[in-house]
This record gives C-alpha cells, sequence and structure tokens, in this order.
C-alpha cells in the first residue's frame, strides 16, 4: 500500500493524503491551500492522480483548508462516497456554501472594478459545484468502524478542535495507519480534549504549533484588557475570526466577561452568515462540547448578528465604541475586509487576531507590523494597534502534541509529521525523536511512501 502526501506537506494548508491499496484509492481530506499565492496556485492545479480511482473521501473535519477543495473534486468528475461525522457534514454544508458564494461574488467585485490581473477573473467554484460536492457526504457516527474500498476499515475518534472533528484510523487486517487531524486542546474553552489512541503502525500527525507553546498568561483577561482600552480612547475593536469555531469561542469568551463585569457593555456585532448558521449547530451538537445550556444561549445572545449585507453596511453607521467580529479568520476575504479598509487607517481602533496566521496572508502581514495593506486593488495604511491572541487557537500547542503522543500505548513503527510550516513541522520532528525515539519524518509534497498495511 502506498500513501502520498498530495498536500499539508510542506505548508499547514492543503490538508490531502491519497491512500492506494493497489486496488482502490481513498483521500483522506479533500482541503484548500491558503497563504502565499504559490500556494493558491495548486487550487488551480489538476489534482496529481487521476480522479476517477479515486472510490472515497473520509473527512477529519470541515475547515476548508481540510474540505474546501471538494466542490473541484466533484466538478471534475469525482461521484463517491464522502465519508464524515454528523458534525462536519452539517458544517461542510455551511462553509462550501459560503465559500462558494464569497468567490462567486469577488470575482463579479473583482470584474466590476477592474483591478483583476485574469480577464474575466472567475471563481476557483461555484455554489452548483459545492452542491454537487454536499450530495455525496454521507455521515458517520464517532467511534463506530466502517468499510472502505480496498479492503480498509475505519472509524473516526473525536479529536477536539471543532465540532465533529475527529482523529481517523484506518485498519486493513491487524496494521493500522492513524491521522490526527487537527488536534485540539487540553482545556479548550469550549471543545472537549481530543481522544487518546492505543497505538498506530503509520502515525500521521499536525504540527501547526509544533514550535511553540500557547502563552500562559489568560487570554480572556487579555482580550478584556484590548476591549477596555480601546472603548476608553472611543475606538472599536475588530476581531478578523474563523467563522466555525473560533467565532463561537469568542462570543462565548466577551459573554463571559460581560457577566463578569469586566467589560464595558459595548455593542457586539456578529457579521458573518457562516458564522450565524454555524453558532445554531452549538446548541443541536452540545454533547460535542463543554458549554452548558445557559452557557451556549449566551453565547448566542450576546451579539447583534449581521446576516445580510444591507445589516453588515449599517455597522459602519455605529458612532460608538464596540465589538466588530467577522470573518475571515486571516483576513484573506469576506466581509472582514470591508471593516479593515474603514477601520484598520485609525490609530483609535484595534484589530486582533485570535489565533494562527498562515504565512503569505493579510493577518500576518499585519501582525507582523505591515504599515499598509492591500484589500481589492487598493492600499490601506495600517494606524490601528493590532494584537495577536495566540491563546484562543483552537490548535493543541507544541506540548499539547507531545502530551497526546505520549498516552500511545503502542509506539509506531513509522511518525510522519505534517499540517506545519516547514519550522513547525521540523521542530515537531526533531522534538518526537528526542522525547521518544520513535521514527519519524517531515515529509515533501506529493512523495508517495510505502506502507506496511
Amino acid at each position: 500500500m502506498k500513501l502520498t502526501f498530495a498536500g499539508a506537506a510542506d505548508t499547514v494548508t492543503g490538508s490531502r493524503y491519497l491512500i492506494d491499496t493497489g486496488e482502490a484509492q481513498v483521500l483522506v481530506d479533500c482541503g484548500l491551500f491558503q497563504g502565499f499565492k504559490k500556494l493558491r496556485e495548486r487550487n488551480w492545479q489538476p489534482f496529481p492522480m487521476p480522479l476517477r480511482h479515486i472510490e472515497e473521501v473520509v473527512l477529519t473535519h470541515a475547515h476548508l483548508d481540510h474540505s474546501g477543495w471538494l466542490p473541484v473534486l466533484a466538478r471534475s468528475g469525482f461521484r463517491g462516497r464522502v465519508l464524515a461525522t454528523r458534525g462536519t457534514a452539517e458544517l461542510c454544508g455551511i462553509l462550501l456554501r459560503d465559500s462558494a458564494r464569497l468567490q462567486e461574488e469577488e470575482a463579479e467585485y473583482a470584474n466590476r472594478h477592474g483591478y483583476s490581473k485574469h480577464a474575466p477573473a472567475e471563481p476557483l467554484y461555484t455554489v452548483r459545484d459545492a452542491e454537487l460536492a454536499l450530495s455525496l457526504i454521507e455521515p458517520v457516527s464517532f467511534n463506530e468502524p466502517f468499510g472502505l474500498s480496498g479492503g480498509l476499515t475505519a472509524e473516526l475518534v473525536p479529536a477536539g478542535h471543532l465540532l465533529g472533528a475527529s482523529i481517523v484510523k484506518i485498519r486493513r487486517g491487524k496494521r493500522s495507519l492513524v491521522f490526527s487531524g487537527d488536534l485540539g486542546r487540553s482545556h479548550d474553552l469550549l471543545m472537549r480534549p481530543p481522544r487518546t489512541i492505543d497505538g498506530a503502525d503509520t502515525l500521521v500527525v499536525e504540527s501547526t504549533y509544533g514550535d511553540r507553546r500557547h502563552v500562559d498568561e489568560d487570554t480572556v483577561q487579555l482580550l478584556a484588557k484590548v476591549i477596555v482600552e480601546t472603548a476608553a480612547r472611543g475606538g472599536t475593536v475588530l476581531i478578523p475570526s474563523f467563522a466555525v469555531g473560533r467565532a463561537q469561542l469568542l462570543m462565548y469568551a466577551i459573554w463571559l466577561l460581560k457577566q463578569r463585569g469586566e467589560i464595558p457593555d459595548l455593542p457586539v456585532f456578529l457579521d458573518s452568515p457562516m458564522a450565524i448558521d454555524a453558532t445554531k449547530l452549538y446548541r443541536r451538537f452540545r454533547h460535542y462540547h463543554r458549554l452548558s445550556a445557559d452557557e451556549t444561549a449566551g453565547m448566542f445572545q450576546v451579539a447583534k448578528l449581521a446576516n445580510t449585507p444591507e445589516q453588515s453596511k449599517a455597522i459602519a453607521g455605529v458612532h460608538v465604541p464596540s465589538i466588530i467580529i467577522s470573518a475571515s479568520g486571516m483576513a484573506t476575504g469576506g466581509r472582514v475586509l470591508h471593516h479593515l479598509k474603514r477601520l484598520a487607517p485609525d490609530p483609535a481602533n484595534h484589530i486582533v487576531f485570535a489565533g494562527f496566521q498562515a504565512g503569505g496572508t493579510r493577518g500576518a502581514h499585519m501582525v507582523g507590523g505591515a504599515s499598509e495593506v492591500k484589500i481589492h486593488g487598493e492600499w490601506f495604511p495600517v494606524r490601528a494597534s493590532v494584537t495577536q491572541l495566540e491563546g484562543f487557537s483552537a490548535h493543541a500547542d507544541a506540548d499539547e502534541l507531545i502530551d497526546w503522543l505520549a498516552a500511545i500505548k503502542r509506539p509506531p513503527e513509522q511518525v510522519w509529521v505534517t499540517h506545519g510550516e516547514p519550522e513547525a513541522a521540523d521542530a515537531l520532528r526533531q522534538r518526537i525523536s528526542e522525547t521518544f525515539g520513535w521514527r519519524v519524518r517531515v515529509p515533501e509534497h506529493l512523495e508517495t511512501v510505502d506502507l506496511a498495511l
């Protein structure tokens, strides 16, 4: 059996792993590449192997860097099953439709304003493509084995991180291959911790935070400090946020701070239809997360919801200190760009990035101290304060990754470190080798390896 690292092998995005049994091919994850232009260009390239041979796709979770290329796969002729937990299936319905709609809108906006180098600008995929992909998804339950082609069986185990997120365990006979997916945090405010695994012959582990630890400071208190100081000078706090997972965590944190009387009772706006829809799922799937019914209700009610474009534009007319949560989390697209154009030039305001910023994104540039950013073909000065609060990340940090690995009872014969920037992946590789003495490597993009399965 062979395993090809068709994504997330030299970067933190584009998660795609192709398993070839010799009889059938199974794809684990089908994500979008994000960040630097040379990575984003991979989204437009044909899949490196013939799609007609792929029988099934198994998703670890719904974030676009793990699921967002499914519409391209479906448009290109894939008609097999897409297996995912019920939470992932529901979130994909929100994420893929929204991703397609945004791409259509941004292509139309680029054509109308003439700032694209392409004539005409076209979306990577359309809403129709997304609907086709969604029609292929078959929900499965956590911890219940199911069959795959090529004599494989699979099981999805809770990974924390996000509603429905899973560790993928694949077996053929007595041999096993495990994909960690994105592992959540041990003491996340919102999500339960990832489950541990008994063992694996081959293990593919993520390394998003493989070279760093989350800050020891109370991140909720750091957010409170930013809000209080910004409100005192009459400014607005803008939080570019991932619509699924991060937005809900931020709303819960703001609700907690208001309940404790630690921040002023400012108006809070959730300006993301996708985040609004996703928040409703946290009520339906309460057994996936830590919050009580009252806490979940508080999270939902703390913000005024901006669903329509008109409601989004109306936020600009609010001339009192406020908090705006809007997608996308790395400021790569979405409604947050319109708020950035308005708020970034004013030193009274504060831009808060709540989590990891992939290299090449606007978020990474701003966190790195950029004095201006290019949005919709124009340059805008950045005079507002900019803060990154990595403590809100839903990813396990380096210590938490090592703790998760240490709980494995039967050591793997081979570990592959993926889904991290090169420095993070190599740092985790070295630490695994030094801590456990396991065979461990960082694969190259499109590298194919033999598996003893």
